[in-house]
């Protein structure tokens, strides 16, 4: 069992913060996922690995519970899994500690293994389902990754989807989406919030030269949804075909206002 868990050590750059020298969101996410694809490389099914055989993972959903922000220079660990296989969906759970060994931040998350000519998802073969299943009572969170809903609201900004949002699948980055999302919000509203959990779903890839429309929709309580809808191939949501789709719940930590 032992081999499948992965615990990785990290520290805060000041790269990785924003002006209150809090971990950023994105910042976060990118420990996960870079934690992700160093296990996925030491258990046999990593990016060398699937190049082989034209594949790539694409994360499909996240989930993140987030206890309290980890600080500049602030030194971590995250640790990883394969936790289980739901249809075509991969599911890795992870845990952030401190360097007391307090959980600060948990996630789930769901990914696809895409065929790189087709661009369709598909299972793995030659490979033991067995490496996917053997955790899947080991959670982080319990639930499965949040399958969103369509979202009402209104624009708040517009992408012009550029060079260095791209990654080497040559479509936007995990990461620049919550950047994005988080860009909507004005620097006081930071100041005074963090994410306490936050979930995405990502529907159809987007590549460079597209232009996103984000939506934007106040459920109250500190909860807002997004939607992020490709204007450059004419998606929209009455289609029901969503580039993204991002939930936040947001609330005041007056903690924070005193740091």
């Amino acid at each position: 069992m032992s081999n499948l868990i992965l615990t990785t050590p990290y520290r805060v750059s000041s790269a990785d913060t924003d002006m209150y020298a809090r971990l950023r969101f994105g910042a976060l996410v990118n420990i996960l996922i870079q934690s992700a694809i160093e296990s996925a490389d030491q258990l046999g099914f990593g990016f060398e690995a699937f190049k082989q055989h034209k594949l790539f993972w694409v994360a499909s959903r996240f989930t993140v519970e987030i206890v309290r922000p980890l600080k500049w220079n602030e030194p971590c660990e995250a640790e990883t899994w394969p936790k289980d296989l739901d249809k075509l969906l991969y599911l890795r759970d992870f845990l952030i500690r401190d360097e007391n060994q307090e959980t600060i931040a948990r996630a789930t998350s769901g990914w696809l293994a895409v065929d790189a000519v087709t661009r369709s998802p598909k299972l793995l073969e030659g490979v033991a389902d067995s490496m996917f299943t053997e955790l899947s009572t080991r959670h982080a969170i319990k639930s499965h990754p949040e399958k969103l809903g369509p979202v009402h609201g209104e624009e708040v900004a517009t992408i012009n989807v550029t060079y260095f949002d791209l990654d080497v699948n040559r479509h936007v980055t995990s990461t620049r989406y919550f950047d994005w999302m988080m860009d909507t919000f004005s620097t006081d509203f930071h100041k005074k919030n963090y994410p306490k959990k936050v979930s995405i779903n990502f529907m159809k890839e987007i590549k460079h030269g597209d232009i996103i429309r984000l939506i934007r929709q106040d459920c109250g309580d500190q909860t807002y949804a997004f939607e992020g809808i490709n204007k450059t191939k004419d998606v929209t949501a009455l289609g029901g075909e969503f580039l993204s789709k991002i939930r936040y719940l947001l609330l005041l930590n007056s903690d924070l206002l005193k740091s």
